[in-house]
């Protein structure tokens, strides 16, 4: 029996919250949802539905999923892979079983959720993302010759190789850094197209031009970084 966590990080997602959680599938052990310094009421709508609380009071994405993983490192039952999701309702959770589907049943070590234009809802995604995630994945392909399309936040890996990666980006970085450790690495990887829509609530990255500029910063740090590393 395949052991699943999933992490959702979550900072002030009291509204969208219980939806995520009730729409993850069966099939997972474990929901976790790390309330990065909530001021709402996440942390009681998240446990009444059923998840797993931790608080970070730190802010940052990168800060969040850490805790997350801290946490399952200190469990005696052995998890087999780890789903991280965002907690604002925009992924659709009942997808999580076409993204762990290549792990379980052909040894694929890690899977991205690109949200392919296809399938995603009219404004689900501003301009900086979109420019965003085709300049990173244009760049992973010519320094790496990845494959990536995006740099989705649905996305599942093998615990065994998420803890070989040593994270370490704290804030609007942890997406890209995987994706290139995984690259460096050589896993194995691949993507699934999977639905987008507009998230409840409004996005503390993209919805602002601060979040924006300095995720862009950081996303490219990081490809420079391991370009040339």
């Amino acid at each position: 029996m395949t052991n699943i966590k999933v992490i959702i990080p979550a900072y002030n997602e009291a509204d969208s919250i219980p939806h995520v959680i009730k729409d993850i599938p069966d099939i997972v052990d474990e929901i976790i949802v790390v309330s990065n310094n909530s001021t709402d009421d996440t942390e009681a709508n998240a446990k009444n539905a059923g998840a797993t609380v931790l608080v970070e009071k730190r802010k940052g994405y990168g800060y969040a999923c850490l805790k997350g993983m801290d946490y399952i490192s200190e469990q005696i039952k052995k998890t087999d892979i780890v789903v991280f999701l965002d907690g604002d309702y925009s992924d659709y959770p009942e997808e999580l079983t076409k993204i762990v589907k290549p792990i379980i049943e052909k040894d694929i070590d890690f899977v991205i959720g690109a949200r392919v234009k296809e399938l995603r809802e009219v404004g689900s995604m501003t301009v900086p993302q979109i420019f965003g995630n085709w300049i990173a994945t244009s760049l992973m392909k010519l320094f790496f010759r990845s494959t990536f399309t995006d740099l989705g936040p649905f996305r599942a890996i093998k615990y065994d190789k998420l803890i070989a990666l040593q994270m370490e980006d704290k804030t609007y970085g942890w997406t890209v850094e995987m994706q290139l450790k995984v690259l460096k690495k050589k896993y194995s990887y691949t993507e699934i197209p999977v639905n987008y829509r507009n998230r409840i609530g409004v996005s503390k990255v993209s919805g602002t031009v601060k979040g924006a500029i300095f995720a862009g910063i950081k996303i490219l740090t990081w490809i420079f970084k391991y370009s040339f590393k």
